[in-house]
C-alpha cells in the first residue's frame, strides 16, 4: 500500500450507518392477548362490578376478533383500532380509574356533573359498541362469502328450497284414518 493510498483510506468519510427505526415493532397477537391478560388482571378486585363487566365485554370481543381480522386486511383501520384498543385505550382508560382513590372518584363529580366511574364507564361503553361493530364487519366477510357461495349453487345446479320457510297460516289437521268401526 503506497503511501497515497494510507492517506487516502485515513482521510475518507466512514460509511453512512443504516437508518435506525425509532418506533417500535408492532404488535404480535401474543403481545395482544398478554395486553387483555393484564387489563383483566388490573380489574379483579379494583373495580366495581359493572366496570369489570363492561372490561370483559370488550377483551371478549378483542380475542373474539383477532382470529378474523385477516378477512379485512392487516393494515387496516379496523385491525390498528382492535390493536390499539387492546394495547393503549382500554389499560389507559383502567389504569386512569384505577390511580384514583376509590371513595372519590366513585363520588364526586368531575366533568358534566359525571364522576370517574361514570366517565369510565361511558368510556369503557364506547369501546365496547366500537369492538362490536369491528367484529360484525369482520363475521360479515363470512357471511357474505356464504350467501355468494348460495348464490353459485343455485346457478349452477337450478332450483333452491325454500330455505325452510314457515307457513305459519292455521294448520289444517289432517282427517283420522276410518276404522271399520266407525258408522258409515
Amino acid at each position: 500500500m503506497s503511501l497515497l493510498d494510507w492517506w487516502r483510506r485515513v482521510t475518507a468519510a466512514p460509511a453512512p450507518a443504516p437508518p435506525v427505526s425509532t418506533s417500535p415493532p408492532a404488535p404480535t397477537e401474543a403481545d395482544i392477548v398478554a395486553a387483555l391478560d393484564r387489563v383483566e388482571q388490573m380489574v379483579v378486585d379494583q373495580v366495581p362490578a359493572p366496570v369489570r363487566s363492561r372490561v370483559t365485554k370488550v377483551t371478549r370481543t378483542v380475542r373474539e376478533t383477532m382470529p378474523r381480522l385477516r378477512n379485512l386486511g392487516l393494515g387496516g383501520s379496523e385491525a390498528y383500532s382492535v390493536m390499539a384498543t387492546a394495547t393503549d385505550y382500554l389499560p389507559e382508560a383502567v389504569s386512569g380509574y384505577t390511580r384514583l382513590p376509590r371513595q372519590w372518584a366513585d363520588s364526586r363529580p368531575i366533568e358534566n356533573g359525571k364522576t370517574s366511574l361514570m366517565l369510565l364507564i361511558d368510556q369503557l361503553d364506547l369501546l365496547g359498541a366500537t369492538m362490536d361493530k369491528i367484529f360484525d364487519a369482520v363475521v360479515r366477510v363470512d357471511a357474505d362469502a356464504l350467501i355468494a357461495h348460495g348464490r353459485f349453487l343455485q346457478q349452477k345446479f337450478g332450483h333452491a328450497s325454500s330455505g325452510g320457510a314457515l307457513d305459519l297460516q292455521q294448520p289444517t289437521l289432517p282427517k283420522a284414518p276410518r276404522s271399520s268401526l266407525d258408522l258409515p
